[in-house]
């Protein structure tokens, strides 16, 4: 897609910070640095967000993950733990449309990175979560 930065990025036609290729996927430095060594992780094929992945594009991408994760913990002893995150759509916080995973590395609880997980647990019943787990097993 040729207006796609990302997909400019892959093709070297903008320059990025590489830390990982091959012919799947393509791993570089995000440019805001939320935390040092902040990665972003992107399949070469064109594909708007995890909703567009077919399992052989799931397996391609997610299998790479550890094995960069592994190569920032070595190379960031400081780092103490790591964020995997995955942004589908807007409203999820998506703002570059060619699907990518953050590997965010952690070095402290202070670091200025947060998600939130608000617990509204109490608004479910156990008739509800059932309900609610079989209707989306049902389209699986």
């Amino acid at each position: 897609m040729s207006d796609c930065i990302f997909c400019q990025i892959i093709h070297g036609e903008i320059p990025s910070y590489k830390v990982y290729e091959d012919d799947k996927v393509y791993a570089f430095l995000d440019l805001s640095q939320t935390t040092k060594g902040h990665t972003l992780v992107v399949p070469k094929v064109h594909k708007e967000n995890i909703f567009e992945y077919d399992e052989t594009l799931a397996a391609d991408v997610f299998s790479r993950i550890p094995k960069i994760a592994r190569a920032m913990k070595e190379a960031l002893p400081d780092m103490e733990g790591i964020n995997i995150v995955n942004n589908n759509g807007e409203v999820a916080g998506q703002t570059v449309f060619h699907s990518h995973i953050h590997l965010i590395p952690r070095y402290s609880a202070n670091d200025e990175f947060s998600i939130l997980f608000p617990d509204h647990g109490s608004q479910m019943d156990e008739k509800r979560m059932s309900a609610l787990a079989k209707k989306i097993g049902g389209e699986i």
